[in-house]
């Protein structure tokens, strides 16, 4: 199918940055679709797919981040985009169905009931009690009486508590005696304690949607003083959307552009991989990656501090090595050389060096962004993990493998798939600054032929979508990447509002 906009179209690409040809090749790729990821091996311990640090290499690296990191730029990287609206999916398909009478309530609204019996654990509970108290409505007196809905209709809907269309950085996750505590709030907890720049600046920088802006102004201005005050540091948080011209357009089963009511084209937003553009704008020396709800209160603090001081210490003296070996390569160096920066290619940054590899090609093997993820054991949780993948041109790398980028068709690409033992919990430090001191062009380390296509209802029509792949997978397929296993207490994401009741989300 070829794209031929009318004049209005062209008017409303400029607008969002696109080219025609951007949209001709997303359609292109509606009708091809994208090719699935070759595995050779599930990356293990056992196979050296995953380094496993003992305790002397665990203190070892600890002190380093702290010798290394002294007189570099350091920045947190949130995505926090999302909407809770997943979070209380429950809630709202029980409030949709429930009428105030149940003969089975247990078994019917299993979640639910556990939420309601706990409710009074919650961080937003003083909140929402208000909230109803502001109406003339005791929220005890609801309770007792089994008016349910109104309850959760006042903590979900926006004329109320709200907390149905707020994003999840907003929400009160803990509590601490009589104050409360968001995820933005733990992030500004976690920075503090270990991103914290020599002249005590804690730089952070949150992805979100524009019409959350606002909220997280607020918020900001609510409690920076506070943090600054409790940790002796000065806060500086940046904000960003995602950029329109990483937008897809939409198209039907023909793979036809869809439009509106108005007769404008349909674009919907490109995924988490579209934030490789608002990472590119971020100049740090060392980026620590971490998802917005994948926190924990002050009492659990330790082990996440702890690993993530240790793989940034270990980035930062692998990225050191790497830079003396660059350096030596703008030489003049004879084969033992070129022989030992093999060695050190293969052996520290599991790197695949081709057969022949003169001096330039070295240069193109290691001058490159460099990140080192966090993997945690495998306990069944849903998303990608760590594997050695084969390219197009026959390579050998590690990646991040999401399950929709693999061919479960194909009964030994599924057998591979099945024995990858650990778990991608996005927990990255990342060095996108390269040995002359310049900052890498982050796009130019992407794989364009990575995506997911789905389908989904809008109205009446049928919509076929597109997605790239996530940050930390096409997005950064072309980086020097290195897995390091970490203990399952630094993973605490919170997917569903009962999640808050697990013992590492509660007072200690």
């Amino acid at each position: 199918m070829v794209f031929n906009p009318t004049q209005e179209d062209l008017v409303q690409l400029n607008g969002l940055g696109l080219t025609v040809e951007k949209v001709q090749e997303q359609i292109d790729h509606f009708k091809e679709g994208f090719p699935k990821t070759r595995l050779e091996a599930a990356a293990t311990p056992a196979n050296g797919g995953i380094r496993v640090l003992d305790d002397k290499e665990i203190t070892h690296y600890e002190q380093l981040y702290r010798s290394l990191g002294k007189d570099i730029k350091i920045l947190k990287f949130v995505p926090a985009s999302g909407a809770a609206t997943r979070m209380f999916k429950d809630l709202y398909a029980f409030t949709a169905t429930y009428f105030g009478v149940s003969n089975n309530f247990a078994n019917e609204f299993p979640d639910v009931k556990v939420f309601l019996e706990n409710i009074h654990s919650f961080a937003f509970f003083s909140d929402l009690k208000a909230c109803m108290k502001n109406a003339d409505l005791d929220i005890e007196d609801y309770l007792h009486r089994g008016d349910y809905s109104t309850v959760i209709n006042f903590l979900l809907k926006e004329q109320y508590l709200g907390y149905g269309n707020l994003p999840k950085a907003l929400l009160k996750f803990h509590r601490y005696g009589e104050m409360q505590r968001t995820p933005l709030e733990e992030h500004i907890a976690e920075g503090a304690l270990y991103a914290r720049c020599s002249d005590s600046t804690v730089n952070l920088h949150f992805t979100i949607s524009p019409e959350h802006r606002n909220g997280f102004r607020r918020k900001l201005a609510e409690v920076k003083q506070y943090y600054e005050n409790k940790f002796g540091i000065k806060l500086k948080v940046t904000l960003s959307e995602q950029k329109h011209y990483t937008d897809i357009i939409a198209v039907d089963e023909q793979n036809n552009p869809l439009r509106d009511e108005e007769g404008r084209l349909i674009f919907r937003p490109g995924g988490h991989g579209a934030l490789i553009e608002n990472l590119n704008e971020q100049h740090a020396d060392l980026i620590f990656i971490k998802n917005i709800d994948n926190v924990v209160p002050d009492w659990m603090k330790h082990s996440t501090v702890t690993y993530k001081q240790v793989l940034a210490g270990m980035l930062l003296d692998l990225r050191t090595k790497t830079f003396d070996m660059l350096r030596t390569l703008d030489g003049n160096p004879d084969d033992n050389t070129l022989h030992k920066i093999a060695r050190f290619a293969e052996e520290e940054l599991n790197i695949m060096v081709p057969p022949t590899c003169n001096a330039k090609d070295f240069h193109d093997l290691l001058n490159r962004p460099m990140r080192i993820c966090g993997m945690v054991k495998n306990l069944g949780e849903p998303g990608g993990g760590p594997f050695y993948t084969i390219d197009s041109m026959g390579r050998r790398s590690l990646q991040i493998v999401e399950s929709a980028q693999v061919n479960h068709n194909d009964l030994q690409q599924e057998a591979i798939f099945q024995a990858s033992t650990h778990f991608n919990p996005v927990d990255l430090v990342c060095s996108a600054k390269d040995y002359r001191g310049h900052y890498f062009d982050l796009r130019r380390y992407v794989d364009p032929m990575t995506g997911f296509i789905s389908k989904k209802s809008k109205g009446s029509q049928t919509l076929k979508s597109q997605e790239l792949p996530g940050l930390w997978n096409g997005a950064m397929a072309n980086w020097i990447t290195l897995f390091v296993e970490v203990p399952i207490t630094t993973f605490n994401p919170v997917k569903t509002v009962n999640d808050l009741l697990r013992k590492e989300h509660r007072e200690s």
